[in-house]
């Protein structure tokens, strides 16, 4: 009970004490109930008033996602659990569908935060940008595609793929890149691979399925629906093959993260609630709780995904983005040609809000 419930319960004692002959003693009884049944009513408006205000404290925020993925489950736990909330933060996701969409999206304001390769963070900033966006949370450790195979085999090798039709990804894209540099890690090159760039990459898994290429590079959900088809077989993870590449980060232009920290902390905080969940849950528990998030595709399937992701070990315990990570990163720009000058760490990383979020 408040101040003011409590102000009025006094006053209901006062006024019974102030009656003091037993003939009143019956409106003393009646008008001492009505008094009780005002501190209830008021006490439950108080109430109702307290909730309102949390739901007006919470900060609206924006996110600009590149895609929406199961490979991304530890940011859908904290969406579904209410951890955003928690942190007095009201979500708002949008799918940018490309990382030169969300990139644009939170460049023009549209967006806060940005979820994307951190390639498009060192492209915006050797471009030139003023404000250019900096990475606060690194999400993923691994690439998130996998080879796919129109025969099912248990020794696969990166050779296999020379001289042979593959359904690869858009050039300067990190998953691409991260093909290309393992296969030159693999002492290939390339162009010893007839790779299909022409084919939008949410469009490879039907061309495969017509009967297009060899093999194909896949994401999930495909790679799982194709094998479901009985029409490919995963034979290869690149995620596995490329070793730990931050694959996927937030980022925020470096004025927001100026002049808005408390949000940002409070962002990372829901975050880091969300991969502490999937580090401690087997991966039928966290399919249960994203399923909302992805109705085209049933619980096991969504089960499949997770355990694939999970036994690579696809998500980081913290959200700290490493500065051996950043190297690695631009390593495999440069490989690409894609990065004519390399970017320092602390330009386009700050670790202070992850390391926060941990404690």
């Amino acid at each position: 009970m408040n101040i003011k419930s409590k102000r009025i319960m006094a006053a209901a004692f006062s006024l019974m004490l102030a009656i003091g002959n037993s003939t009143a003693a019956f409106a003393m009884e009646e008008e001492a109930s009505e008094l009780v049944s005002a501190v209830v009513e008021t006490e439950e408006n108080l109430v109702a008033a307290d909730i309102t205000e949390t739901e007006q404290k919470l900060t609206a925020v924006t996110l600009n996602e590149v895609a929406h993925s199961i490979f991304y489950a530890p940011q859908y736990v904290a969406m579904e659990l209410g951890y955003f909330e928690e942190e007095g933060i009201d979500l708002t996701v949008v799918t940018g569908f490309g990382a030169d969409k969300t990139m644009t999206a939170l460049i023009s304001g549209e967006a806060d935060i940005g979820f994307m390769g951190s390639e498009s963070s060192i492209y915006t900033y050797s471009g030139g940008a003023a404000d250019a966006p900096v990475n606060f949370a690194q999400l993923t450790q691994r690439a998130e595609n996998f080879v796919v195979a129109r025969e099912d085999t248990d020794d696969f090798e990166w050779s296999d793929l020379v001289g042979k039709d593959v359904l690869g990804g858009r050039a300067g894209g990190m998953p691409e890149m991260v093909f290309e540099y393992i296969l030159k890690e693999n002492g290939i090159d390339p162009s010893e691979v007839n790779i299909n760039q022409s084919i939008d990459f949410g469009s490879t898994a039907a061309a495969f399925s017509g009967g297009q290429g060899d093999y194909t590079i896949e994401f999930e959900p495909s790679a799982t629906a194709l094998e479901q088809e009985g029409v490919g077989y995963v034979v290869e993870s690149l995620g596995t093959a490329s070793g730990y590449v931050p694959y996927t980060a937030y980022c925020a232009k470096e004025s927001y993260l100026e002049e808005q920290p408390e949000v940002i902390q409070a962002f990372t905080n829901a975050l880091q609630k969300g991969m502490d969940y999937v580090n401690s849950h087997t991966p039928e528990e966290i399919a249960a709780v994203i399923a909302p998030q992805f109705p085209e595709n049933d619980e096991e399937t969504i089960a499949t995904i997770v355990k694939r992701y999970y036994e690579q070990d696809t998500w980081k315990e913290d959200l700290i983005f490493e500065e051996e990570s950043f190297a690695l990163l631009q390593d495999i720009l440069e490989s690409a040609g894609e990065l004519k000058e390399r970017v320092p760490y602390e330009k386009l990383v700050t670790i202070e809000f992850a390391e926060a979020a941990v404690q």
